[in-house]
């Protein structure tokens, strides 16, 4: 991937550093997150935070090979579409 030096605003920066500091990630990384975030955001108005976050979470979680595939616990039985 290539990488671009941008301008940006001190202020920006400085905040992206503390959350980067909190949530274990580097400033830039910090704020590429922001950017992936607040696109998801803009394409999906409808979606709440927290379901694009726990999808985030679940691609990841998938693609690290972190998950239980998900086992059906009760006996089948017909229903209107059988």
């Amino acid at each position: 991937m290539a990488t671009t030096s941008i301008r940006l605003d001190a202020a920006l920066v400085s905040n992206a550093e503390v959350y980067a500091r909190v949530l274990d990630r580097t400033p830039p990384k910090q704020i590429e997150h922001w950017i992936k975030i607040g696109r998801i955001m803009e394409d999906n108005p409808d979606l709440p935070y927290e379901f694009v976050q726990d999808a985030l979470l679940a691609k990841a979680e998938t693609t690290t090979g972190n998950f239980k595939p998900y086992e059906r616990r009760t006996k089948r039985t017909r229903g209107i579409r059988d």
